[in-house]
């Protein structure tokens, strides 16, 4: 089948020359939209949820994510107002130092006005209260996290109508900016988070947030400007936060800003962070008859654990420095012009049933057609071992039939086939081959070892000497040398070999290789016979030319002497030829055939 590796829009993708069939992402991917296709691991963006797992989980970096920094220069070279929306989970990556001097460095970039996303954050915290409230008695899932509203949309649709119908705090402060700056300002969001560059892509929130970068973005934008914080004074945000909205990217931060029950020990309000739990809290919403409310953030830990920034250090590291931020900062004192700001914004959204991820289903024949193929005829041999990154065989195999896998990626099978085929390449030799275990007794022979030494599958177990002279095994058995090689003849058997003796440290054995050179031998006697023959026939044409010359030398005169030189000249090649070859040979096979 033919695939597509990237399609417009697509937020998360792959680097080809770094994919090394590791299968890593695969295993971590929370819904397995990652294809396979010849050997190389695409993402699917119709079932990605930009939840930006494989990214930081992939060994070799090969899983990354659209840049949108040129867009954003774009933006200050076109545009006169274009505002920075900063994501409160930048007080987890950057130290005090730095965020007290971030602002002043984004000024020198030209931006029109820097704020705090937060602000956005507590008007959802309230809004959201204020639903649950008016709503009692069901199930309420909070809508703040992008790539958990995308999981619900395409694997839980059913789910869709438990969503808290009020946008994300990036989406609010968006709005706000627009009320307060004018409809013309252009908006960058900037944060940890890849999901929310295709929140910024909803048709909901088309153009409230115009471009999405990560911190890494901006640092890098920071590394290629030679912008160093160090050399900026300490500046304040244009625009403070209220309440304890700078905790939002914290688990249960939402519910803190929003003034709801914070208990850990809470039956009703439940946060929870990571896929597991997120899975696990979405199964009881499915049960629940009662007012609970799940704040779900999809990393692990919350916002502080984003994919869009290098970690460096320990999560409830970055957890503490967000803690103490909220607590020492100065925050906006609520007046009646906020009040009003916040009652004129449109917070309310909505959530798609249309976008499910639709699993194809296959007949149980089609499911062990394909096991089959993978040597996995019976249960037993379904050894879920998850190597393929799938959890079990059957979920492998329904992966290969949507196109989602390939065969080769189970490892055991893999394993086999290779052992197969070098089983195979030893029984096929044309070269005898044996093995011995530490003691010289035989463990495994092949047929042209078999046929050399006249042998049948009884001689498994029996020592080397059975067959043959042990001595040249003893040698390398000894320690002198880890190779031997040597030529010797079998009288017994008749054969002449050329034999090559190793040891397999690892395993524990010995390797004899036996090459059959009877027959090269007796080839190479014949052809120095036909030498021999013909430096004598040259000679009788020699003896024969020079009576000739003798007869006829008043004709031949100058032409014959150089005939006669030519002659000797062949003659002594031929010969000096010969001793040539007879240096090469060895020795004593020479004399044994010569006996012969």
């Amino acid at each position: 089948m033919d695939f597509i590796p990237r399609v417009q829009g697509q937020i998360v993708f792959t680097n080809e020359a770094k994919c090394h069939d590791c299968y890593r992402c695969i295993r971590h991917c929370p819904v397995k939209a990652i294809r396979m296709y010849d050997g190389q691991a695409y993402v699917d963006n119709d079932m990605c949820i930009s939840c930006g797992t494989c990214i930081r989980e992939c060994p070799q970096h090969a899983k990354t994510y659209r840049r949108d920094t040129e867009k954003v220069k774009k933006f200050l070279s076109d545009y006169n107002k274009v505002a920075v929306s900063i994501a409160p989970s930048y007080a987890a990556y950057y130290q005090p130092w730095q965020r007290k001097r971030l602002v002043a460095a984004l000024r020198s970039m030209r931006f029109f006005h820097i704020a705090e996303t937060a602000i956005g954050a507590y008007y959802v915290a309230k809004k959201t209260k204020e639903y649950i409230e008016i709503n009692k008695g069901k199930a309420h899932i909070g809508s703040a996290c992008p790539a958990v509203v995308s999981y619900i949309e395409k694997y839980e649709p059913k789910l869709v109508e438990n969503i808290i119908p009020v946008i994300s705090p990036m989406a609010a402060h968006a709005k706000h900016l627009k009320a307060k700056l004018g409809d013309d300002v252009k908006i960058v969001f900037v944060g940890p988070c890849v999901a929310k560059k295709a929140e910024a892509q909803r048709n909901e929130y088309d153009n409230l947030v115009d471009v999405v970068m990560t911190f890494d973005e901006l640092n890098e934008w920071f590394e290629e400007e030679k912008i160093d914080l160090k050399t900026f004074e300490e500046s304040e945000f244009d625009e403070l936060p209220q309440g304890d909205a700078r905790l939002f990217p914290l688990m249960g931060g939402s519910s803190r800003t929003g003034e709801m029950d914070t208990d850990i020990l809470s039956a009703e309000i439940i946060s929870v962070s990571g896929y597991d739990e997120i899975e696990e809290s979405l199964e009881m919403v499915k049960h629940t008859s009662g007012t609970v409310v799940i704040e779900p953030l999809f990393c692990s830990q919350g916002c502080i654990n984003g994919p869009g920034v290098e970690h460096h250090e320990n999560v409830f590291e970055r957890k503490k420095r967000v803690l103490n931020y909220a607590k020492n900062r100065i925050t906006y004192d609520s007046t009646s012009q906020a009040e009003d700001l916040y009652e004129s914004l449109a917070l309310c959204s909505s959530f798609s049933t249309e976008r499910p991820v639709v699993v194809p289903k296959f007949s149980e024949d089609e499911i062990n057609t394909v096991l089959e193929k993978t040597g996995k005829t019976k249960e037993e041999d379904h050894l879920n071992c998850g190597s393929c990154g799938y959890d079990t065989c059957r979920e492998k195999a329904i992966a290969v039939l949507m196109g989602m896998a390939e065969l080769n990626m189970c490892l055991p099978y893999v394993r086999k086939i290779a052992e197969q085929r070098t089983d195979r390449i030893i029984e096929t030799s044309p070269n005898g081959i044996v093995i011995l275990d530490l003691r010289l007794n035989i463990i495994h022979t092949n047929n042209a070892f078999r046929k050399f030494f006249q042998a049948t599958h009884s001689v498994n177990g029996k020592h080397i000497s059975y067959l043959m002279d042990p001595e040249p095994f003893q040698k390398v058995a000894s320690g002198d040398s880890d190779k031997l090689e040597v030529t010797v003849k079998h009288e017994r058997y008749g054969i002449t070999c050329h034999q090559i003796i190793y040891k397999l440290k690892e395993e524990k054995q010995y390797v004899g290789i036996f090459v059959n050179i009877t027959n090269s031998l007796a080839d190479k006697v014949q052809l120095n016979s036909l030498k021999r023959k013909t430096i004598l026939q040259a000679q009788e044409l020699f003896d024969h030319q020079v009576n000739m010359a003798q007869n006829i030398a008043k004709l031949l005169g100058e032409s014959t002497a150089r005939g006669e030189e030519l002659v000797e000249h062949l003659l002594k090649l031929a010969e000096d030829e010969e001793k040539v070859e007879n240096k090469k040979d060895d020795k004593w096979l020479w004399d044994t055939y010569i006996s012969k």
